[in-house]
Formats: structure tokens, C-alpha cells, sequence
């Protein structure tokens, strides 16, 4: 598990920027993804199919089918993926896990928290999936 998201998340992360690094509206399997990546393939049927639920991918059944993004990478932030598999704890809670942290009743690092906070929050809405795959430099993504 990673220092910020579950594993599901990181590996949501990276199968979404794999997507987006294919010709749009191209499918691709859950086969491809899985060998690609090194993820189990189970475990990225079930994720794959979360984002189709919450509408951040289409798929399609078959031997041509696979899945894909529902819209351009350009129009899919980084938090849409994180919300839609670990949801907004990240940016709305307590690092400490005091359910009744803030403003008025402070944890200990509640000002220094908060800082980072906004700023993890920031980036995650204002960088796209496209902007991640243009980035990426593993030879995995090539």
C-alpha cells in the first residue's frame, strides 16, 4: 500500500493512464492490462468494472471488447479516479483520525495537515489522466 492511496487506487491509477496512452476509443483486455502492468488479474477485473459503474470507463464484452475511458483523458482528473475507488477521506479527515478535528477543536498537526492537504487536493483536480500518460516515462506505457 502506498503512503496516500490503497492499492486498489494505485493500481487504478495506472490502468487508467495506460488507457489513455490508447488511440481513443480503442478497447483494450483485461489481459493486456493485467500481463502490461504486472497487476493481478482479478483484482483489475474488479477495479476495471468500479470505474465502469461509476461511469469513468465503457466496456465491452466479447473478443474484440475490453474497456476504455467514457471521455477524453484531457476531461478525467486524477481526483475523479482516487474518489471514485478510495473515496474523499484523503482531503477530509483528520491525519490523526480525530472525527471531530478542526478549526475549533485541533489536533496536534491539524495546521501543518491542512497546508498539505490542499495542496495534494489541488493537485489531484488540476492534473488530467492526459496529463499523466503524456508524462510518463516507464517503458511499460510506451
Amino acid at each position: 500500500m502506498g503512503i496516500l492511496f490503497s492499492r486498489q487506487c494505485e493500481y487504478a491509477l495506472q490502468a487508467v493512464v495506460y488507457l489513455a496512452k490508447k488511440p481513443e476509443g480503442e478497447m483494450t483486455s483485461i489481459k493486456e492490462i493485467s500481463s502490461t502492468l504486472k497487476i493481478p488479474h482479478h483484482f483489475i477485473g474488479k477495479i476495471l468494472q468500479d470505474l465502469t459503474y461509476k461511469g469513468l470507463l465503457t466496456s465491452l464484452k466479447g473478443p474484440t471488447g475490453g474497456f476504455g475511458l467514457s471521455r477524453s483523458a484531457k476531461n478525467i482528473s486524477l481526483f475523479n479516479i482516487v474518489e471514485a475507488i478510495d473515496g474523499t477521506s484523503l482531503v477530509n479527515s483528520c491525519v490523526m483520525g480525530f472525527p471531530d478535528c478542526g478549526g475549533k477543536n485541533p489536533c496536534s498537526v491539524h495546521s501543518q495537515w491542512e497546508k498539505q492537504k490542499d495542496g495534494i487536493y489541488k493537485m489531484l483536480v488540476n492534473k488530467s489522466i492526459y496529463d499523466m500518460a503524456m508524462d510518463m516515462k516507464k517503458p511499460e506505457y510506451s
